[in-house]
């Protein structure tokens, strides 16, 4: 499966939930990242040093109601989308 670059700048949301692996301070280790379907924005990429052929980009997702950008997080291409989620219907 190809995976779809995402330049710095862009906009994407969370596929499913990203949750902390340990590797983000001041998160609870398996603690709530950004809910699937967070809209977030890229400000770096590139690839992992044990496997150089794996992308990572760093994300800022929104937190809180005032759309305010929370630290930088290394997503997985996977994990990423361009596709806003459906809105809940009424």
């Amino acid at each position: 499966m190809a995976t779809e670059q995402y330049d710095i700048g862009e906009m994407v949301f969370a596929v499913n939930d990203i949750v902390n692996d340990g590797g983000m301070p001041g998160v609870d280790e398996e603690g709530l990242i950004a809910a699937a379907g967070t809209r977030g924005v890229v400000v770096q990429f590139g690839h992992a040093e044990l496997a150089p052929s794996q992308e990572i980009y760093l994300v800022r997702f929104e937190t809180g109601p005032d759309d305010t950008l929370g630290n930088p997080v290394g997503v997985l291409p996977e994990e990423l989308t361009q596709e806003a989620p459906a809105e809940p219907s009424t």
